[in-house]
């Protein structure tokens, strides 16, 4: 094994280095209460709020989805909860919820901002009050869209806002694209921060190849968020101007063109995919590592796949659009790149698992976390493959097996790895332990729980269901009941995590520095870390990943601490 270890400014492996230093939890400064929460500029409280806000949201779009499958009890318009009006509503705003207010901003604003700035030996972030800018801006948009539901009628267009629909429908559409318009300042404004911190801020001796994985996809996720949000800025101003003014942009009956949308919000809602599935691919990285107890396989072929998965990830959007009328070179180019992306993808999956090949992997809850979600992402870039071939799309495309594989993707992918994130740096952030059986106990749920929910919604689609109907017909019962009670044991799932977690920071036992045995820099400072995160700047010597118990030469098996 190569020889891999830095030196920390702090104390050695596996101990506290705050030197006494008060906790960011505690409040030194003259604010007291939530007014020293709300006022910080401290990054680590900022990722907090974001925390809150966040799984707040997520809360309430978990309920949504759970009354969306009651509607699908029985088929038929007798017996139902909600009219097809209300119907639309109901998964517009679980779209717009879970998309745009808990996985898009997710990962990097929550953990993000709490790790980044300590994983390259940094005391916050480039721009402090930036960051808070942008989480009075998250909460601001988050606010606008709330308000929409009062004026004239919850927006009825699904999360997408396809035209003309959104331009002709009689509720406040208006007002929903504008607080979706305000979250994507936050977006920026947190892409901006983080590519500063990371070209500005790195540690003396942290060379680009010498910064931890989860670094990395912060980084190649910052690029998108800097340059596709514009994008859809843009666009959502161009529906708002077509409402208010008349102006036929996107309207065919005022001389509009509806498939130009179609471009425009793809060019940006591609690139989002990769926003929600590029900071979890990073802490996978992270995970695998430390509980393998290896150093991560081809850390520079991952490191690149990252800025890879980026870059390509502008090129396809057009697979969403192989039946609104595109030419065959179009389609042909398309469905190319789209079988392009999955090649980087591929190698950090390969890289995971050559990884924990012959490594001395500790079964603890993280752990099995990632597992399922290289399972269940798996599963969703397989499902993938057919929407990007043309031949099988054009039978798929708008059926329930898009929501299948698009839930595979995002939840099954990005939420299930950001659940495991949380519980592989719950004890450094909170300074306290969860219950591990629990934990274990509640992934369970979960895991059978997603798969009774969308699986068949995956076979449902095959079979030839529309998505976005409120009503079937009777052949599709059976399944939609299988997916119905599946949303119950995931729920069951949710709630045992949230109240284990909950209780862990009320009442659980003192977390040690370094519970895991991790090698990043955020291993050698206390936990919860100390409000500046180190007393020294640390000076990097070596890459990120070692690990003391594996074979490697006796001067590199604990940090040099100065």
């Amino acid at each position: 094994m190569s020889d891999v270890a830095f030196a920390a400014g702090g104390a050695p492996h596996g101990h506290s280095s705050n030197g006494g230093a008060h906790s960011y939890l505690e409040n030194t400064g003259k604010r007291k209460g939530i007014l020293s929460w709300i006022l910080s500029t401290d990054h680590k409280r900022i990722g907090i709020l974001y925390l809150i806000s966040i799984f707040s949201f997520f809360a309430v779009g978990v309920v949504l989805g759970v009354l969306m499958r009651l509607e699908m009890l029985v088929p038929g318009p007798t017996g139902k909860i909600f009219n097809a009006q209300e119907y639309n509503a109901l998964f517009t705003l679980h779209g717009v919820i879970m998309v745009f207010l808990f996985v898009v901003p997710g990962i990097p604003a929550t953990l993000g901002n709490f790790f980044l700035p300590i994983q390259i030996g940094a005391k916050d972030v480039a721009f402090p009050r930036l960051n808070l800018l942008s989480w009075y801006l998250y909460i601001t948009g988050a606010a606008i869209i709330l308000v929409s539901l009062f004026m004239h009628g919850l927006p009825d267009t699904g999360w997408t806002f396809y035209v003309p629909y959104s331009i002709r429908t009689g509720t406040d559409v208006t007002t929903a694209v504008f607080g979706v318009f305000v979250l994507g300042f936050s977006s920026i404004l947190t892409g901006m921060n983080f590519l500063t911190t990371i070209h500005r801020m790195r540690a003396p001796g942290m060379s680009w190849f010498k910064m931890p994985l989860f670094v990395w996809a912060l980084y190649a996720t910052a690029w998108i968020q800097v340059i596709a949000t514009p994008v859809l800025a843009i666009t959502l101003l161009l529906i708002i101007i077509e409402r208010v003014f008349s102006v036929g942009i996107f309207d065919p009956a005022k001389g509009g063109d509806p498939v130009l949308y179609q471009h425009m919000f793809w060019v940006y809602s591609h690139p989002a995919v990769y926003i929600m599935i590029l900071p979890p691919m990073g802490v996978v990285s992270e995970i695998v590592s430390t509980f393998s107890h290896r150093t991560v396989f081809g850390y520079k072929a991952v490191a690149i796949s990252s800025l890879a998965i980026a870059f390509i990830g502008y090129l396809v959007w057009g697979h969403h659009m192989f039946v609104a009328g595109e030419t065959e070179t179009a389609q042909f180019a398309f469905s190319l790149l789209t079988f392009l992306v999955a090649i980087p993808s591929g190698i950090k999956v390969f890289n995971w698992v050559a990884t924990m090949y012959k490594g001395s992997i500790d079964l603890q809850p993280p752990f099995l976390f990632l597992m399922a979600f290289i399972m269940l992402f798996a599963i969703g870039g397989l499902t993938g493959l057919f929407l990007g071939s043309v031949a099988t799309d054009v039978h798929l495309t708008g059926t329930y097996f898009v929501v299948g594989h698009f839930h595979y993707i995002i939840f099954g992918g990005a939420v299930f790895i950001f659940f495991g994130a949380l519980h592989y740096w719950f004890p450094k952030m909170f300074g306290r332990m969860y219950n591990k059986k629990a934990a274990n106990i509640s992934l369970g749920f979960l895991f059978v729980g997603f798969n009774m929910l969308y699986f068949p919604m995956l076979l449902l689609g095959y079979e030839g269901m529309p998505r976005r109907y409120f009503s079937y017909l009777p052949q599709y019962e059976t399944l939609q009941h299988v997916s119905m009670v599946g949303s119950w044991v995931l729920v069951i799932g949710l709630t045992i995590m949230f109240w284990n977690l909950i209780r862990g920071i009320r009442k659980g036992e003192k977390a040690p520095a370094n519970p895991w045995g991790g090698t990043t820099l955020e291993w050698t400072i206390a936990s919860p870390p100390p409000t500046e995160n180190f007393e020294e700047i640390p000076v990097i010597t070596h890459e990120p990943y070692y690990h003391p118990d594996a074979e490697m030469p006796e001067e590199h098996a604990v940090p040099v601490a100065k």
